[in-house]
């Protein structure tokens, strides 16, 4: 995270779970300590800005799918639209 960027916690009193976000990305996240939120975060918004990699074919095979029938596009599920 950049100096100046704005980060709020809070602690659900129900839940006891503290819930990070960053303001600006509009990323959240949640851990049961405040330490675990922010560090939860900070995962999340490297995901968010494009960290990672795409999977290799052999990991898509250890998930079942077929890596030839793996393609962009078609239409979403309803619950996503």
């Amino acid at each position: 995270m950049d100096a100046g960027e704005e980060i709020r916690l809070t602690k659900d009193g129900d839940t006891d779970l503290w819930t990070a976000v960053d303001v600006e990305r509009g990323v959240v996240s949640q851990g049961e300590t405040r330490e675990a939120a922010l560090e939860n975060l900070d995962e999340a918004v490297e995901g968010h800005d494009g960290a990672g990699r795409p999977p290799t074919d052999e990991e898509l095979r250890e998930l079942g799918i077929d890596p030839e029938e793996n393609t962009p596009g078609g239409e979403l599920p309803d619950v996503l639209t």
